[in-house]
C-alpha cells in the first residue's frame, strides 16, 4: 500500500482485539426502552415510563466502521440509518451455548447457519418524524470486490469463515476468541455491502438472535396476525389455519421463518415479517406493555440474551429524540428489485437489482427525490475559483459498484482538474467518502470539496502540496460525469441476469403499524 492512500490515525481508530461488552447496570428503564424501540420499532413513549433494573449486561460489537458518532440530528446523510440483523445463531449475545432445550424450541435444526436471512435497514430522518424499515430480500444479488457476485445473505458468513480460517493459521485456538472476532469480520462486511446496495452510511447496528424474538414474543403475550390462507410447513413447523390468531413464542417465530409452500416464497416471508412486526409495534405501543413491570422485566432479559448493538450507540439520545413517534409514522418497505426469478453466475434463483434505483429510493425516503447536482455556475465562490495549475488528483472507489471513480473523476475533469489515477480503494481502508490532503483548511482543499458536494476534507501528511485523494464511498452522493453514468447504468448496476420478470416485479405494499388489526399476508 503506499503511504498516499494509508489512513492517518484520526480518519478511524485502531481495532482492538476483540469486541468490547457495554455494561448497563442499574439505570432508568427508559434506557432499556429506547434499546427496545431500535430492535423492534417500539419508537414512542420512550423515556417516560422509570421502573427496576436492566440487568447485568448487553452485548456489543466494536471497530464496525460506522457513521454514528455525530449523533442522530447531525447525521452528514441527513438521516441515522440503523442495520438491523436476523443471527440464527446457536450461542446467546454473550457467546455462551444454547441449551437443548432452546435450540429444539427454535425448531431450526442442528447445524448453524451463518447466512443472514433477515436484514433491515432502519431509516430515520434527523428531525425524529418517521421512520421506515426497510427489507433487503436475502437473495439480492451484489458484487464484491473479493468474493465476486453472491447473494448478500452469503457475506457475513464467508467473511466471518475467511476470518476463522486466517485466525486458526496464526495459532487462535480459544472457541470464544474464535467466534466473537470473526463475528466481527462477518458484521463489518456486511456492513459494507449494504452501504454499497443502498448508497447510505450505516449509524447503528443491531443484531437479534432467534431466541431473543422467541423470548420477546412471549414477554409481550403474543402478537395478532392474519393469514389469507391455511399454511403447514415441515422445515419451518409453521401449522397455522386462516384468518386471525395471536401467536408468540415458536410459533411466532414459525411464522415469520416460513418460506418453503407460499406462493412468492423469500418475497412472502419478508411481507410477513413486515406485518408481523408492525403489528408488534402495535401492541406495545396502544396497550399497557411500556407501564407492565413484569412484561418489562421480560423484555430486559430477551434483549440481555440475544441482542447485539454497536459499543457507541447512545441509546438514551436515541430514545429522546423519537420520544413523540407515532404508531402511524412508523412504515414497512422492501427496496425496488428488477427481478424476483433472476439467474447468477452458476444458474442459482436470485433477486436482482439496480443499484442506482435502489440509492434513489433510499434518498426519496429523505427529501422525496434525489437531490440536485450542485452547478458550478451558482455559488459565487465556484465560478471565480481558478484550479492551481499544479493539483493532481486520485479517485479511489472504496464501493462494489463498479465505475464510480471514473465517474467522479469524468466531472472533475470538466472543473479542470487533472487526474493522475483512478482505481479501487484497499479493502476495508474507508467507510465514508473523504478528500485527503496535506493542508485541509486551503482555499484549493475547500473548493474541491464544493465540487463534490461538500464531502469532508482530511489531513494527511503523506501528500504533497497540491495533491489530492478523493475517496467515493457508500454515502456518496455528490456530482458524477454524466457520460460515465448513461455509458455504465445498463451494464454495471444490475448483478446476474434478470428474469422474464423483469420491469414487472412487485415486491410488497407499504405497511404501517398504526393501522386497525393485522394485514392479512400469504
Amino acid at each position: 500500500m503506499t503511504d498516499k492512500y494509508r489512513r492517518n490515525r484520526d480518519i478511524q481508530a485502531p481495532p482492538s482485539a476483540m469486541p468490547d461488552t457495554k455494561q448497563m447496570g442499574p439505570r432508568p428503564v427508559k434506557i432499556f426502552l429506547a434499546l427496545i424501540s431500535s430492535i423492534v420499532l417500539v419508537i414512542s413513549g420512550a423515556g417516560y415510563f422509570t421502573i427496576g433494573k436492566l440487568g447485568n449486561t448487553v452485548a456489543s460489537a466494536g471497530n464496525l466502521s460506522l457513521g454514528g458518532d455525530k449523533g442522530m440530528k447531525e447525521a452528514a446523510d441527513g438521516a441515522t440509518d440503523i442495520l438491523l440483523v436476523g443471527s440464527d445463531s446457536r450461542t446467546d449475545a454473550q457467546g455462551n451455548p444454547l441449551s437443548p432445550q432452546e435450540i429444539e424450541l427454535l425448531h431450526a435444526g442442528d447445524e448453524e447457519n451463518d447466512n443472514t436471512d433477515t436484514i433491515m435497514v432502519i431509516r430515520i430522518p434527523n428531525d425524529g418524524s418517521s421512520a421506515t424499515a426497510i427489507s433487503i430480500p436475502r437473495d439480492t444479488y451484489v458484487h464484491d470486490n473479493n468474493l465476486g457476485n453472491l447473494k448478500i445473505n452469503g457475506v457475513y458468513k464467508n467473511y466471518k469463515d475467511k476470518e476463522a480460517t486466517k485466525l486458526l493459521s496464526e495459532g487462535i485456538s480459544d472457541q470464544k476468541t474464535l467466534d466473537e472476532r470473526s463475528k466481527q469480520a462477518g458484521r463489518q462486511a456486511l456492513i459494507g455491502a449494504v452501504s454499497d446496495l443502498t448508497g447510505i452510511t450505516v449509524d447503528h447496528y443491531a443484531e437479534v438472535g432467534l431466541l431473543g424474538f422467541v423470548l420477546l414474543t412471549e414477554a409481550v403475550g403474543g402478537v395478532e396476525v392474519c393469514l389469507n390462507d391455511s399454511v403447514k410447513d415441515e422445515y419451518s413447523g409453521a401449522d397455522f389455519g386462516a384468518g386471525r390468531q395471536t401467536l408468540k413464542g415458536g410459533q411466532a417465530l414459525a411464522f415469520v421463518r416460513q418460506r418453503h409452500g407460499l406462493p412468492r416464497g423469500d418475497l412472502d416471508r419478508i411481507v410477513r415479517q413486515q406485518a408481523f412486526m408492525a403489528s408488534l409495534v402495535n401492541k406495545v405501543l396502544s396497550s399497557g406493555t411500556l407501564t407492565n413491570p413484569q412484561k418489562l422485566s421480560d423484555m430486559g432479559k430477551a434483549v440481555e440474551r440475544s441482542v447485539v448493538i454497536d459499543q457507541n450507540w447512545d441509546v438514551m439520545s436515541f430514545a429522546n429524540q423519537l420520544q413523540n413517534l407515532a404508531g402511524g409514522n412508523v412504515r414497512f418497505n422492501t427496496i425496488p428489485v428488477t427481478s424476483i426469478d433472476g439467474t447468477g453466475d452458476y444458474g442459482e434463483s436470485v433477486v436482482t437489482v439496480d443499484v442506482q434505483q435502489v440509492h434513489k429510493f433510499f434518498d426519496q425516503l429523505l427529501n422525496g427525490g434525489p437531490k440536485e447536482e450542485p452547478s458550478s455556475e451558482t455559488p459565487s465562490e465556484s465560478s471565480d475559483h481558478t484550479v492551481h495549475p499544479n493539483t493532481t488528483v486520485d479517485v479511489l472507489n472504496a464501493t462494489t459498484t463498479s465505475g464510480l471513480a471514473a465517474e467522479v473523476a469524468g466531472h472533475l475533469k470538466t472543473k479542470g482538474y487533472t487526474i493522475a489515477e483512478t482505481g479501487n480503494a484497499p479493502e476495508g481502508l474507508y467507510s465514508h467518502s473523504q478528500i485527503l490532503t496535506a493542508d485541509p483548511e486551503s482555499d484549493d482543499a475547500k473548493h474541491l470539496s464544493q465540487e463534490l458536494g461538500g464531502i469532508p476534507v482530511v489531513h494527511h501528511d503523506g501528500l504533497d502540496p497540491h495533491s489530492y485523494v478523493v475517496v467515493a464511498a457508500g454515502d456518496y452522493a455528490g456530482p458524477k460525469s454524466a457520460e460515465s453514468t448513461t455509458s455504465t447504468s445498463t451494464t454495471t448496476s444490475v448483478v446476474g441476469q434478470p428474469g422474464a420478470d423483469e420491469g414487472q416485479a412487485i415486491v410488497s405494499p407499504e405497511i404501517d403499524a398504526g393501522g386497525n388489526g393485522p394485514r392479512c399476508v400469504n
